[in-house]
C-alpha cells in the first residue's frame, strides 16, 4: 500500500498557559517570543520547511492574537513603507489564503481532545501534531526528519528523545522494540509512569505524524492521566495495527512550557545570532562571572 505524503498539521494552540502567568493572562503562551519570532512560528516555518500545505490550528479564548499574527497588517505595513523600511519580515509571517483554518476546543479536556477537534479539516489523510512550546532546534528541522522517515517506514511516527531516569513521570514512554540508527519500533506507550515503572528513558515529545484513523480512537477514548483525553492512550490502542515508530531527533529541545527552559531558548538563539550573539554573549559571561 503506497504510502500517503504528508499535507496537514495540526497546532493544539487552545491551552491556558498558566505557568506563564501573568504574562499569558491576555497573551497566549504560544506568542511569547524567542528573541523576536513566536514560538507559533518557529513551529510553523518548521512544519513549511517539512513540506506541509495547510495548518490547522485548534485554538481557545483570548487566542486572537494568533490568528492576527499570520494575517496582514494593513495599517503597520502601510505606515512602514511610507516610512521606506522593509517589510520583509512581516511578508514572513503571512500564510496564504486556503493554507489555514481554525478550529475551537471549546474545553480544556487534554491533547487527544484538541487534536479530535480538527477531524473535520483533517479528513481522511495523514496529518502532523507540533506542539509549539516543544522549540526544537536542527538542520534540517526537526518535522522534515521525521517526514523523511516516515516517506521510507509509513504509518505513524513521535518524535523521540532519552531523558533521564527521574525525569520520566513527566513525560509519554516509549516500550521499545527494534532500533536501527534513530528509528525505534514503538511497542507500547505509557503515560507519565509512577517513579520507577517506565519501560524506558524514551519520551514522547511534542512532534507526531498520525494516521487519520486515530480520529475514530479518539472519538470513543476515556479521560486518563491528569483527568484529560490523552493522545498518547489513543495512540498506545493503534500499535499492532499500523507500523508505529519513534525518530530520535537530531538536534535540541527546548522545553518552553517551563520557566528555566524558555529562558535557556532565548539565550541560546541570542548568542547564536550575528546581529545581537556577541553583546549577549559579553554581558552573559560578566554577569555569570
Amino acid at each position: 500500500m503506497p504510502i500517503k505524503p504528508l499535507r496537514k498539521a495540526v497546532f493544539p494552540v487552545g491551552g491556558l498557559g498558566t505557568r506563564f502567568l501573568p504574562a499569558t493572562k491576555a497573551l497566549p503562551k504560544e506568542m511569547l517570543p524567542v528573541v523576536d519570532r513566536p514560538l507559533i512560528q518557529y513551529a510553523v516555518d518548521e512544519a513549511i520547511e517539512a513540506g506541509i500545505e495547510q495548518m490547522i490550528f485548534v485554538t481557545g479564548r483570548g487566542k486572537s492574537a494568533i490568528e492576527d499574527h499570520f494575517d496582514i497588517a494593513y495599517e503597520l505595513e502601510t505606515t512602514m513603507a511610507h516610512r521606506g523600511k522593509s517589510m520583509e519580515l512581516l511578508h514572513q509571517t503571512r500564510l496564504k489564503p486556503g493554507a489555514v483554518a481554525y478550529v475551537r476546543q471549546q474545553e480544556p479536556m487534554g491533547l487527544g481532545h484538541a487534536v479530535w477537534c480538527a477531524r473535520d479539516i483533517v479528513g481522511d489523510e495523514p496529518f502532523a501534531v507540533l506542539l509549539a512550546d516543544d522549540f526544537m532546534v536542527g538542520q534540517p528541522g526537526c518535522l522534515k526528519q521525521m517526514v523523511d522517515a516516515y516517506m521510507q517506514v509509513g504509518g505513524n511516527m513521535i518524535c523521540a528523545q532519552e531523558v533521564p531516569e527521574d525525569q520520566t513521570h513527566m513525560y509519554g514512554v516509549i516500550t521499545p522494540g527494534v532500533r536501527a540508527g534513530a528509528l525505534t519500533q514503538v511497542k507500547g506507550l505509557v503515560e507519565k509512569p509512577k517513579p520507577g515503572t517506565a519501560p524506558s528513558n524514551l519520551s514522547v515529545i511534542g512532534r507526531y505524524i498520525l494516521q487519520p484513523e486515530v480520529m475514530r480512537v479518539l472519538e470513543t477514548q476515556q479521560k486518563g492521566a491528569g483527568g484529560e483525553i490523552q493522545l498518547t492512550d489513543a495512540m498506545a490502542r493503534m500499535i499492532g495495527d499500523q507500523p508505529f515508530h519513534g525518530l530520535t531527533f537530531d538536534g535540541t529541545r527546548y522545553d518552553c512550557g517551563d520557566k528555566a527552559g524558555y529562558v535557556q531558548a532565548n539565550l541560546a538563539v541570542a548568542v547564536g545570532r550575528e546581529d545581537i550573539g556577541p553583546a549577549v554573549r559579553a554581558f552573559a559571561v560578566n554577569l555569570l562571572r
